[in-house]
């Protein structure tokens, strides 16, 4: 019996993995078919970040580069409105998001999923943090609820881990936005008393439904990113 129920499940899972990448396959083709994007890129300096994560590891406090990430995301969602929009394929027009919920790429053996980190905006950092790994934890287990995947307003999907300097990403239909973050990588830059110093930095880059985005807009939220990113310290108020 345990041995059939065992298999059973097995069977479930890679059913559901089949499903999810029917699913994936269908958006994602009709995301390329269907929005004309705009690809803009921002390169983003991590010193100050960097030595508050370790501030903050030195005082029991874990939190990674990716929540950071999703926080600085709420914030520029939430200080740009007008980015946090999709497009209405009846009304023929741009309309906004009823809410700042951020969806994180995770991947998983039956395919990509999208996890909602919702109201992102309205919830502070350890608590995204918290939330971002059970999210991820369940999808991996295949044990994620419908509504806590499917829908979001905007997306981020981050492959720095895995060594890459930077690429671009699939908009998710029907959101109108998804960020794609390269790794972090040393340059050396001029300091301000006019010597060499080595700068901590990322590149990420915003895929925008062109419909939605135009350049001044993908612009205005990019800089409203960095200045998170760079400034990590307004992150915690």
């Amino acid at each position: 019996v345990g041995l059939a129920k065992c298999c059973f499940c097995c069977y479930c899972c890679l059913w559901m993995g089949a499903q999810v990448r029917q699913v994936i396959a269908k958006r994602l083709l009709e995301s390329k078919l269907t929005a004309p994007s705009l690809y803009v890129s921002a390169d983003v300096t991590l010193d100050k970040l960097t030595e508050m994560r370790s501030s903050m590891a030195a005082q029991g406090t874990k939190v990674s580069v990716n929540d950071f990430i999703v926080r600085a995301v709420a914030l520029a969602l939430r200080d740009v409105p007008e980015a946090n929009s999709f497009w209405d394929k009846k009304q023929e027009q741009a309309v906004r998001q009823p809410g700042v919920d951020v969806c994180v790429a995770v991947a998983t053996e039956g395919g990509l999923i999208t996890p909602i980190v919702k109201a992102a905006d309205s919830k502070g950092l350890l608590q995204i943090s918290a939330e971002v790994k059970d999210l991820a934890a369940r999808a991996r287990a295949n044990k994620l609820k419908p509504e806590e995947f499917m829908g979001g307003s905007f997306s981020i999907s981050n492959l720095g881990m895995y060594g890459l300097s930077e690429f671009s990403a699939i908009i998710n239909p029907p959101q109108s936005a998804i960020l794609a973050v390269g790794g972090m990588q040393k340059r050396v830059v001029m300091s301000q008393h006019g010597g060499l110093a080595n700068n901590s930095y990322m590149t990420v880059t915003l895929s925008a439904d062109h419909r939605v985005y135009d350049g001044e807009l993908a612009t205005r939220f990019l800089d409203a990113f960095t200045g998170y990113m760079e400034n990590p310290l307004k992150m915690m108020f």
